[in-house]
């Protein structure tokens, strides 16, 4: 996830944080001492309001306003040492800078209590996606498997990015999603897909059978969704890729529905998993009633399955293109699934310029030679 950058000084390193402090009180000393030794005509107080201006863009508020006090102080010497401090000039300049130095102050402290919101949304919001989204096991079976979760932005709600292994008959089943929408109303959805997938891989149903009972699920929850909220109101849906890996042979077996093909990576060349017949997104196939025929593809030793949400491909960089994950997933190492998802999130952010318009989630899956 995308980190927030916080402008506190508890937050950055001690030694950079009084290197920075450094300047506002060298410019004071440096504006005090060519004032009083300036001739009467040249008047450079003015000047001292920039030291706490530039203190406020890195420090907290009470640094801040103690740095404009030395400034006023700065100021009350110089007029004491040129004329007098009750000299209306003087007294005009000492006011400003006084006013000035509390303005910016409050903006300061403004700045660092909506710092201190978005931390402990951020907080919460990590919190809720582990509660949600347990990290997924190294290793289950056959297979090798690596997770990662963007986050779109730090001041970004919650999304409904999902992903989850479980152990079935013979092999291991997967499902990547994507709800509809962000917020609560996404993780709550995400949480319902994520706990029926689990609860029926002990009940073992077909893939098939495992993706209808998904679907009448999110069917049902978006039918008790109350109308008369415009948010609410709008229909729920959720698109999924849901697959059986068998331990004994070399294929996976895929149902898609209305969610990006996965792609395998093997022998240096790159396939994209396109079914024939994909579903419509979990919660819409009233709408058409749909077949969850799963179609079988070839998976074998060493090869390495990408699951992925649309936030991955749907990212763009400064000149509103976007990201070509078929032709950049062949630049990533493929040793292992996590150093691919570490180089491929790495091109990710830099072709985003570090700015995701969407949450993203992958999944990389390595088949193993033995259990």
């Amino acid at each position: 996830m995308s980190p927030l950058r916080i402008l506190r000084p508890l937050h950055e390193p001690r030694t950079h944080f009084r290197a920075l402090l450094v300047v506002p009180f060298a410019l004071i000393a440096a504006v005090t001492v060519l004032d009083v030794t300036s001739s009467p005509d040249v008047h450079l107080g003015p000047f001292l309001v920039a030291a706490p201006a530039i203190t406020a863009s890195f420090a907290g508020a009470r640094t801040t306003a103690a740095v404009g006090a030395v400034a006023v102080l700065a100021q009350s010497l110089v007029a004491g040492a040129r004329t007098s401090i009750t000299d209306l000039n003087h007294m005009y300049q000492i006011v400003a800078l006084f006013l000035i130095s509390v303005i910016v102050t409050f903006f300061a402290h403004l700045r660092d209590r909506h710092a201190r919101e978005m931390s402990h949304l951020r907080w919460v919001a990590e919190a809720v996606q582990r509660v949600v989204m347990p990290p997924l096991p190294e290793r289950i079976g056959t297979l090798r498997i690596a997770s990662r979760y963007l986050a779109a932005e730090a001041e970004a709600q919650l999304g409904g990015d999902l992903y989850a292994v479980t152990r079935a008959s013979g092999g291991t089943r997967v499902i990547v999603g994507d709800v509809r929408g962000k917020g609560l109303d996404a993780i709550g959805e995400a949480a319902q897909v994520l706990g029926a997938f689990r609860a029926l891989a002990h009940e073992e149903p077909g893939l098939s059978q495992t993706v209808a009972l998904l679907e009448a699920g999110v069917a049902a929850s978006s039918e008790g969704t109350p109308a008369d909220d415009d948010e609410r109101g709008t229909e729920t849906f959720v698109t999924a890729a849901v697959l059986d890996v068998p331990d004994s042979e070399p294929e996976l077996r895929l149902v898609s529905c209305g969610h990006p093909p996965p792609l395998v990576l093997g022998s240096g060349q790159v396939r994209s998993l396109d079914v024939r017949e994909p579903a419509p997104p979990l919660g819409l196939g009233r709408l058409g009633g749909p077949s969850f025929a799963a179609q079988t593809f070839t998976f074998g030793v060493g090869d390495i399955l990408l699951l992925y949400t649309d936030g991955v491909i749907e990212a763009r960089d400064s000149a509103g293109r976007f990201y070509p994950l078929a032709d950049r997933i062949t630049s990533c190492r493929t040793d292992a699934p996590d150093a691919l998802l570490s180089d491929l999130c790495a091109d990710l952010l830099r072709h985003a310029d570090g700015h995701l318009g969407d949450d993203a989630a992958m999944v990389a899956i390595e088949r193993l030679a033995g259990p």
